[in-house]
C-alpha cells in the first residue's frame, strides 16, 4: 500500500514545505491525560507552534475536539454522559472553558482566535457555507487563528459529521487548504493495532487513493473522544483525493507539525491527487 520507490516518496514530503494555508485537527485524546485531566502544557505548546506559522506567513486554521472531554472534567463527572442530552450539555460547559485556554494560550503570543461552530447542513447549503467560508477568509485577513469544532449542542445525527475528522476534511476542502495534518495519540496509519500488534507495520506514504485502504483501519475512539483511525483515514484519503495533502501523526509533541512542513518522513502521509501529475 505504500509501496514507492523512495525518491518519489522524498519527492512528496518535499512538496509540503510549500504549504500555505494548513487544516490542523487535533483530537480529545491528544488534549486530555487519560484520566481526563485537560494538558494544559501541550495547549500551549500547539498555540505556539501555530503562533509561529502564522509569523511565517502561513495562513492556520485549528479543528479542535475536547469540549466532552473538557466538560467532563470541569463538571467533574467519572465519565462522558451516555445520553445525547447530557452529552450536549457538558458540550456547552466544555465548549466555553477550551476557547478559554485557547484564547489566552495564543495571547501569550500576540494572536487572537475566533470561534466557528459548524454542523453538516451549515456545509449542506451553499448560501451557509458560502458565509463560512466568508468568515474563515475574514479571520485570516485580520490574522486571527479560527477555533472550528462541531456544534455538539445543537447538532442530531441528521446534522451531525459524526466525528471532527470528517469535519476537517469538509475545512480543508472549502477552505482549498494546501495541507491537512490529522494529530492523534499514535504515530499514524498501521497494518494492525500497534497496541496490539508489535509486529504492526507503520505506513509511511499512501497513494492508492481507493475505498480499500480503509478496510485496515478500525476501531472506537478513545472514552473521551469519537474518532477511531478508520474515521482519520477515511478523511485523509478524501483530503487527498480533493488534491490536499493530508499526514496523520502523532500529537504528544505538537513539535511533529513543524517536521511534517519541513519534509521529514514523519507520520502517514496521503498523496494528494493532481499535485504531483
Amino acid at each position: 500500500m505504500d509501496i514507492i520507490d523512495k525518491s518519489r516518496e522524498a519527492e512528496h514530503r518535499a512538496k509540503l514545505k510549500k504549504a500555505k494555508k494548513i487544516v490542523i485537527k487535533i483530537g480529545t485524546s491528544s488534549l486530555m491525560y487519560k484520566d481526563a485531566g485537560i494538558n494544559l502544557r501541550r495547549i500551549h505548546k500547539l498555540s505556539e507552534i501555530i503562533s509561529d506559522l502564522m509569523n511565517e506567513g502561513m495562513d492556520v486554521i485549528l479543528v479542535s475536539s475536547g469540549a466532552i472531554g473538557v466538560g467532563v472534567k470541569m463538571l467533574r463527572l467519572p465519565e462522558k454522559p451516555k445520553t445525547v442530552e447530557g452529552r450536549q450539555a457538558v458540550a456547552a460547559v466544555g465548549q466555553v472553558d477550551l476557547m478559554k485556554l485557547y484564547s489566552m494560550a495564543f495571547a501569550d503570543y500576540g494572536y487572537s482566535v475566533g470561534q466557528i461552530l459548524l454542523t453538516k447542513n451549515i456545509l449542506d447549503n451553499e448560501e451557509s457555507k458560502n458565509h463560512s467560508v466568508n468568515t474563515f477568509t475574514e479571520l485570516l485577513k485580520m490574522r486571527i487563528v479560527p477555533i472550528v469544532n462541531e456544534n455538539d449542542t445543537v447538532a442530531v445525527d441528521e446534522i451531525k459529521f459524526g466525528d471532527n475528522d470528517s469535519l476537517s476534511y469538509l475545512v480543508a476542502t472549502i477552505n482549498k487548504a494546501d495541507l491537512l495534518i490529522i494529530l492523534t495519540d499514535i504515530d499514524g496509519f498501521y497494518s494492525n493495532n500497534p497496541n496490539e500488534d508489535p509486529t504492526a507495520v507503520l505506513y509511511h506514504t499512501i497513494e492508492d487513493l481507493s475505498e480499500k485502504i480503509e478496510e485496515v483501519a478500525g476501531g472506537a475512539g478513545s472514552k473521551l473522544g469519537t474518532g477511531g483511525m478508520l474515521t482519520k483515514v477515511h478523511a485523509s484519503r478524501l483530503a487527498a483525493a480533493q488534491g490536499i495533502n493530508a499526514v496523520i501523526a502523532n500529537g504528544d509533541d505538537p513539535k511533529i507539525i513543524h517536521n511534517i512542513l519541513d519534509g521529514m518522513d514523519v507520520g502517514t502521509l496521503f498523496v494528494a491527487r493532481g499535485k504531483d501529475e
